[in-house]
């Protein structure tokens, strides 16, 4: 009997780990007990496999038990509840609710925000493409903001040499991965917004299903061929892109949107870098605090977009040198002979 309550908080604690819905864990362990139930009815007395999953007396009493437990757990919630006349009606989605204006009070008094703004940005659909350096201050700052639903998408786990940038994440979730690491951060910081993980690595073959059902992308991503996928299904499916990026103490950002008359990234950048003129982060060093800063400008720029405010980078790039305390403009214009967007405009 030992042995069937050993696998069963296994169960438990990988479905915890892993981020399995609660439906899924409970029916692992329906499926472990009727397993058992089929050897206690089926098998003769002193088999081995009978003996170790223990005797039906046995799992009777804590049956019962386990039954008034649930029970109990159940009439207590439903007292707390309240009569069910009692119950606010359902509010609309779209609407603020007394606490989310509260909450949202300094960007509602704000003139280029205002309550619609903040509205738009309830309803409003952001992926993040990356949990890492740009993707966690971005995420934040996101969810604090009051984007309503917020995706993040990336197949790595957290590790203790992430922890000195990737301010979202703790040494208590090292190796859990990064998206429900995120997803528990932001779930704390907003109950307001709806955070959906995708533990994956993004590949051609779903990017565009992925993208469609979100308004703007944010890429955070650490790589040349996430970049440029990123890039090329942004600009057929007409999304806007917000792009950063960095290294030791530089990063860069701008807004790409050609379906808007700017650039894409692909007309900045029409090939990736050679090898060795772009090292990563674990081969040339990142000052931790500088992921914030760009991290920080992705989610400015998204919530312009999202709302409308202010001038967005559409056609110029941010370039900060955090060493020198520099910050630059440049123009990025659009590339008429670009390969992956040339052909809007034609």
């Amino acid at each position: 009997m030992a042995l069937v309550l050993i696998i069963a908080a296994g169960i438990l604690l990988a479905g915890r780990f892993l981020g399995l819905p609660q439906r899924a864990q409970g029916m692992a362990l329906v499926a472990l007990f009727a397993l058992v139930l089929f050897f206690q009815l089926t098998l003769p007395d002193g088999n081995p496999v009978k003996d170790a999953t223990g005797n039906l007396s046995s799992w009777a009493i804590l049956a019962g038990l386990a039954a008034i437990i649930f029970g109990y757990r159940a009439v207590l919630s439903r007292l707390r509840q309240g009569p069910v006349e009692d119950q606010p009606p359902p509010t609309d989605p779209s609407k603020l609710t007394s606490a989310e204006l509260d909450r949202y009070a300094r960007h509602i008094v704000l003139r280029e925000i205002g309550g619609p703004g903040q509205k738009k940005m309830k309803n409003a659909r952001v992926l993040v493409v990356g949990a890492g350096g740009l993707g966690a201050p971005a995420l934040q700052y996101l969810a604090a903001a009051g984007i309503g639903t917020i995706g993040v998408i990336d197949d790595d786990v957290v590790d203790v040499s992430n922890l000195q940038r990737q301010v979202i994440h703790t040494d208590g979730r090292t190796g859990m991965p990064k998206v429900f690491s995120a997803q528990e951060a932001l779930k704390a910081q907003n109950p307001f917004v709806s955070v959906l993980p995708y533990n994956r690595r993004l590949q051609a073959d779903m990017a565009a299903e992925l993208f469609a059902d979100y308004d703007l992308i944010l890429d955070g991503s650490d790589n040349a061929e996430t970049r440029y996928l990123v890039n090329q299904v942004a600009v057929e499916l007409g999304k806007p892109l917000i792009s950063g990026a960095i290294t030791q103490w530089e990063g860069q950002l701008s807004l790409f949107h050609p379906a808007a008359s700017g650039p894409c990234y692909a007309c900045v950048f029409p090939n990736p870098a050679a090898d060795g003129l772009a090292p990563s982060c674990a081969e040339a060093g990142v000052m931790g605090a500088l992921p914030g800063v760009i991290g920080s400008m992705m989610a400015v720029e998204a919530i312009k977009e999202v709302t409308g405010a202010g001038a967005p980078l559409r056609g110029q790039m941010l370039i900060y040198d955090a060493l020198y305390a520099e910050t630059r403009l440049i123009n990025a214009p659009r590339n008429p002979d670009c390969a992956v967007c040339g052909q809007l405009g034609k």
